[in-house]
């Protein structure tokens, strides 16, 4: 239609050449900053992982842009300048999943940045464990589960640091004792679900948005993994599977350009965190 969307689905620069006149777009632009999601949690031999959060959603509509934003509009967009014109963008590569043996946290994601919006990055993914530290989930955009443990571990939390509307949510809480299974992580519109003793947390949701034209979902969660069936699902928009101690692959990767979490692994490594984007809307003619 009357508007021009550009997307990176890796870092560059957004170079304004001139800006449009007062009556038509103006200098505003509409934006989706989503940062890279983070890994999943890894134990490996025996035990489980937890889902890794998405990475921070921030969405900001440009006054009478007509396309549908997500719950998260800010509602505002940027304004942009033709001098000094250049706006470098960065956009978050997703988190690790470590695959040595031991208990491990999973990676987080990295941030993504255009103009003065910054989205954090997911936080990984706890591991279960006898110590305090690899149980908990890490906070971020959206926080990670966290994982079976003897006594009960603090999830990560979401929306790290504070912006608002609120960038993400916090991970689900595993199991303190019984079955092996651990949190989801959180998601853009939710946070992830606890496990529940007989399977592992979802990942929580992620947010629908027309910004390029047609609806997309980004910012889903991992799942956790899970000692019995089913396993933690990924969060819609990008997050991946926990898996199922039967199944000694690694948690599925959360989806590039989705900034989706990684699924907890069972026995084996958790799935590794997708990609963010920027994506920068602006009206270009009446």
């Amino acid at each position: 239609g009357d508007y021009k969307i550009h997307t990176f689905n890796s870092s560059g620069t957004f170079t304004v050449s001139s800006v449009g006149n007062s009556a038509g777009g103006g200098a505003g632009v509409s934006y989706v900053v989503l940062a890279g999601g983070a890994g999943g949690g890894s134990r490996n031999p025996g035990g489980g992982g937890a889902g890794a959060g998405a990475g921070g959603y921030r969405e900001g509509k440009n006054s009478g842009d007509p396309y549908s934003a997500s719950p998260l509009n800010a509602p505002a967009g940027l304004t942009v300048s033709a001098s000094p014109g250049s706006y470098p963008v960065t956009v978050g590569a997703g988190g690790t999943a470590n695959s040595s043996p031991g208990k491990h946290q999973g990676g987080d994601g990295s941030q993504s940045v255009f103009s003065t919006i910054t989205s954090a990055g997911g936080g990984g993914g706890g591991a279960s464990c006898s110590t305090n530290s690899p149980g908990n989930g890490r906070p971020g955009g959206s926080g990670g589960g966290s994982a079976f443990s003897p006594s009960t571990r603090p999830v990560g939390t979401g929306n790290t640091p504070p912006v608002s509307p609120p960038q993400g949510n916090p991970g689900g809480q595993g199991r303190s004792g019984g079955t092996v299974s651990s949190g989801g992580g959180g998601g853009a519109s939710a946070a992830g679900a606890s496990a529940d003793g007989s399977s592992g947390g979802a990942g929580g949701n992620g947010v629908a948005s027309s910004i390029t034209g047609s609806p997309v979902t980004r910012g889903g969660g991992g799942g956790g993994s899970s000692e019995t069936t089913p396993e933690g699902a990924g969060g819609s928009g990008g997050g991946g599977q926990g898996k199922f101690v039967n199944d000694p692959t690694a948690g599925m990767n959360g989806t590039d350009n989705l900034g989706g979490g990684g699924g907890g692994g069972y026995c084996s490594a958790g799935g590794t965190g997708g990609s963010g984007v920027v994506i920068i809307r602006y009206k270009y003619q009446n």
